[in-house]
């Protein structure tokens, strides 16, 4: 059986995944900011450098597998949040567990989201991401909106993780995402609930070719089969799990 840590685990997508792990016999070490193997704050320097010493101590041997599935919606204030635990803490928390991946020629499943797309690649707060400045990327965000940041901070994530798979995978790591679509997760909720974003959350599921919203076991299943040996030559891939709604957006890309 396999070991894996993951972020974030506590609710929603990361505690349905970390459910299946363990329930098919896996080792799941647990981070999220209040319950979890280890506790820590990932929006700050002292949070992530405890989940990661943490979880290398739990781990001294390998990991098959991290999934930084910690993340913030749209409606979190400050901004500066969704930047730091979305973006920043994810690659940094990957980066820190490089070695452990390679002893077991692991993968790195990041969790971007199907908004994505829908924020170019030379945004200032995704280019201020990718060069690794979070005070600056903190700063411009702030001024700007929740849809930005969230789905700035998922852009910059699958922009720094296919820039970084043949580098990766040349030391025995695989990296890829999955992007999921309008999920029911307590987060999702929060969004529901807004004002600002409520309606148009409920008026995007509606458009949802397939139907509806998904539930976080549609989104962990896929999570599952891209951690495992049947997805040994699958890497720098994004997998869309959203209904189709990519599709219906973006219909002569991929």
């Amino acid at each position: 059986m396999g070991s894996y840590a993951l972020t974030g685990g506590a609710t929603g997508i990361g505690a349905e995944l970390k459910r299946q792990l363990t329930e098919t016999g896996h080792e799941v070490i647990s981070v999220d900011i209040r319950e979890g193997d280890i506790v820590a704050d990932l929006a700050t320097a002292e949070g992530r450098r405890a989940a990661v010493d943490g979880i290398r101590a739990r781990a001294p041997d390998g990991l098959d597998g991290y999934i930084p599935c910690a993340g913030l919606p749209p409606v979190a204030k400050p901004l500066s949040l969704i930047a730091r635990v979305n973006y920043f803490a994810a690659v940094e928390t990957v980066a820190g567990l490089r070695d452990l991946l390679a002893l077991k020629r692991g993968t790195a499943l990041l969790v971007a989201s199907n908004s994505a797309p829908m924020i170019g690649n030379d945004d200032l707060f995704v280019q201020a991401c990718l060069a690794g400045d979070e005070e600056r990327a903190c700063a411009d965000i702030e001024s700007r909106d929740g849809h930005s940041a969230y789905a700035g901070s998922k852009r910059a994530l699958v922009l720094w993780m296919r820039r970084n798979v043949a580098d990766y995978a040349a030391g025995g790591v695989r990296l890829n995402a999955v992007a999921p679509g309008i999920t029911l997760t307590p987060l999702t909720e929060q969004v529901m609930a807004d004002a600002e974003f409520g309606d148009a959350m409920k008026q995007f599921a509606a458009m949802v070719p397939w139907g509806g919203t998904a539930r976080p076991a549609e989104i962990a299943n896929v999570m599952r089969f891209m951690l495992g040996p049947e997805a040994a030559f699958v890497c720098g891939s994004v997998f869309f799990v959203d209904g189709g709604s990519d599709a219906m957006l973006r219909s002569d890309d991929f």
